[in-house]
């Protein structure tokens, strides 16, 4: 089965994150496809780089970042959310004239096209948070 996920929580603020994970893990293990992952309105906090938990905490986006790799995942944050919560890419910053990014590895800014592309590409589209 080919899946869409998208996440619309922060990584420390609401289970979702964490939920859509151990989700998409599992499903790429079992051997299911997924299409892509959407990270939408507090979600797309999971796409910093400058996230540092505790040393006795998960690192959700590490761990996100690691997936992308592992299985070549398209990890999408969404553009408007992300430069709502300050999270530009090296294109968007210097666009917006700031002097840095910080969109972790494996990670990409786009709009929410590729969300409507992702619902219809895939068998299910799976919300993960409000």
């Amino acid at each position: 089965m080919r899946f869409a996920i998208q996440i619309n929580e922060g990584p420390y603020t609401h289970q979702a994150s964490d939920t859509a994970y151990q989700f998409t893990k599992a499903a790429l293990e079992k051997g299911h496809e997924i299409f892509r992952v959407f990270f939408y309105h507090d979600g797309v906090n999971n796409g910093t780089r400058y996230t540092v938990p505790p040393q006795d905490d998960r690192n959700l986006q590490k761990l996100w970042s690691e997936l992308a790799e592992k299985y070549k995942l398209d990890l999408v944050v969404c553009i408007a959310a992300a430069q709502r919560r300050g999270i530009l890419d090296a294109n968007e910053a210097k666009r917006q004239g700031k002097d840095g990014d910080n969109i972790a590895p494996g990670f990409r800014i786009s709009g929410l096209g590729q969300l409507i592309e992702a619902g219809i590409q895939a068998d299910r589209l799976i919300v993960f948070g409000d």
